[in-house]
C-alpha cells in the first residue's frame, strides 16, 4: 500500500473512488437500502472534488483501493474496498491523517458499530449524538474527538 494526497482529481479517479465508496458502503452500512445507497452515491463525486484534502491508498499495481477526505482537521470520509478491509489500511490511513493533517474529529453513523469500534480503538471518544446525518437524513451520527484533546469552550 502506498498513501498519497491527490491534487489532480481527474474524472477517472473520481469514478474509481466512487466505486470504492460503494463497495465499502455495501460491505459495512447494512442499515442503508439499495435505493438510499444510490441516492447518496450521486453526491460522492462532488464531495470528492470539494473536500479540502483527499488522500488515496493504492495497491501494488497502483489501483486506488481506499481513500479519506479531511476538512479542517475533521475526517469527513474514510472508505476501503471490501477486499482490503481488515488488513490495516484504515489504521494506516487514519494515522497518516492524524500525523500530516492533525485529524482530531470524526462523525460516525451510529448504526455502523464496526466503524465506531474502529475509531474507539484508534483513540477517539464520543462527545455528542446527532439525530440526523449532515445532509438531514434520519441516520444518527456520533460525533467523536481524539481522547487526548482537551475540551475547549
Amino acid at each position: 500500500m502506498r498513501i498519497q494526497e491527490i491534487t489532480d482529481r481527474s474524472e477517472v479517479l473520481v469514478e474509481r473512488l466512487t466505486a470504492v465508496w460503494e463497495d465499502s458502503v455495501r460491505a459495512s452500512h447494512f442499515f442503508l437500502s439499495d435505493i438510499e445507497i444510490d441516492k447518496i452515491k450521486a453526491e460522492i463525486p462532488s464531495a470528492l472534488q470539494t473536500v479540502e484534502h483527499l488522500v488515496v491508498a493504492v495497491n501494488d499495481i497502483t489501483v486506488p483501493e481506499a481513500f479519506m477526505g479531511i476538512e479542517n482537521k475533521k475526517l469527513e470520509m474514510l472508505f476501503i474496498s471490501a477486499a482490503y478491509r481488515r488488513q490495516g489500511w484504515g489504521r494506516q490511513l487514519l494515522l497518516y491523517g492524524i500525523t500530516v493533517f492533525g485529524i482530531n474529529k470524526v462523525a460516525v453513523n451510529e448504526q455502523n458499530p464496526q466503524a465506531l469500534a474502529f475509531y474507539e480503538r484508534m483513540g477517539f471518544i464520543v462527545c455528542r449524538r446527532l439525530l440526523h446525518d449532515e445532509q438531514g437524513r434520519p441516520y444518527p451520527l456520533l460525533c467523536m474527538r481524539r481522547a487526548d484533546m482537551r475540551e475547549h469552550g
